[in-house]
């Protein structure tokens, strides 16, 4: 089974026990950007795999989501910025890149400009590492946002510390998503790295500092207080964040940025059980 990787520290607590331990038979694990993910798991690619939150209504028809995991942040995250050479309020018809890495939140930048800022820039799609040298704002995440280095003369904008101001709600930045064309076939698998998310969540709650420690061993470019990021993202989906995923959702929809969605269907351990 393809099992996919969001290469970025903040999907690591997901994934300590697969890489420290390594023991779980018939598993490949696929690394790369969240884009590149999502466009793997919408061609067959992966069998299981976290994706951007946004990607799923174009393939809600393919895949059902893991019920028990997501990535997320409850107002400030620190790895989802918008770094501009002017205020946010004044983005009108000035340019603003968006990372070709992401699409949560390449929506989320702008559902926030045209929605609750009343700007409309106009939209370049731009590499990672990009800085704003050839834009006026650029959208930064993950690993390249915590690397980055502001300047006085820059303004930096932590989007979900924003979208909770705006909108009173969390955001949603991944979900986990299984193709149903495997369930069968792959039934016992998919119940193994269920547990091992779930038992590498643990590791991070009762052995938080060893961890750290490896994350930290896998990224070590990153000079930034892991134990602090750790502490703001959410990695169980409650359903207070299934609610805040679904206004998310809704005003994408609204908008026209996504194909609307009514509900979000979710992978069941009975179903498992019952293949």
């Amino acid at each position: 089974m393809r099992l996919g990787y969001i290469d970025y520290l903040n999907c690591y607590p997901f994934y300590h026990l697969l890489f420290e331990n390594n023991h779980l038979q018939g598993i490949q694990i696929i690394s790369g950007y969240p884009s590149a993910l999502n466009k793997m798991l919408d061609e067959a690619s992966l069998d299981l795999s976290p994706i951007s939150a946004a990607t799923y209504p174009g393939i809600a028809d393919r895949i059902l989501l893991l019920p028990q995991f997501c990535l997320s942040s409850v107002g400030y995250v620190g790895s989802v910025i918008l770094v501009s050479r002017c205020p946010i309020e004044a983005l009108h018809e000035r340019t603003v890149g968006l990372t070709r890495a992401s699409y949560t939140s390449v929506i989320l930048v702008k559902i926030l400009l045209e929605k609750y800022y009343g700007v409309q820039p106009a939209y370049s799609s731009t590499a990672p590492f990009a800085t704003p040298d050839q834009t006026d704002a650029v959208l930064l995440i993950g690993n390249e946002a915590m690397i980055f280095r502001s300047s006085p003369n820059m303004y930096v904008y932590d989007l979900g510390e924003i979208w909770l101001q705006k909108t009173g709600f969390p955001v949603v930045f991944a979900v986990f998503g299984v193709r149903k064309a495997i369930l069968k076939e792959f039934a016992p698998k998919i119940r193994n790295v269920i547990q091992c998310y779930h038992d590498s969540i643990e590791c991070l709650k009762q052995e938080k500092e060893k961890v750290i420690s490896c994350a930290a061993a896998k990224y070590p470019d990153i000079d930034y207080d892991i134990n602090r990021y750790f502490s703001l993202l959410r990695f169980e989906f409650t359903d207070d964040l299934k609610s805040a995923l679904m206004f998310y959702l809704s005003v994408a929809g609204e908008l026209g940025f996504l194909k609307p969605v009514s509900e979000l269907n979710f992978l069941t351990m009975d179903n498992l059980h019952n293949l």
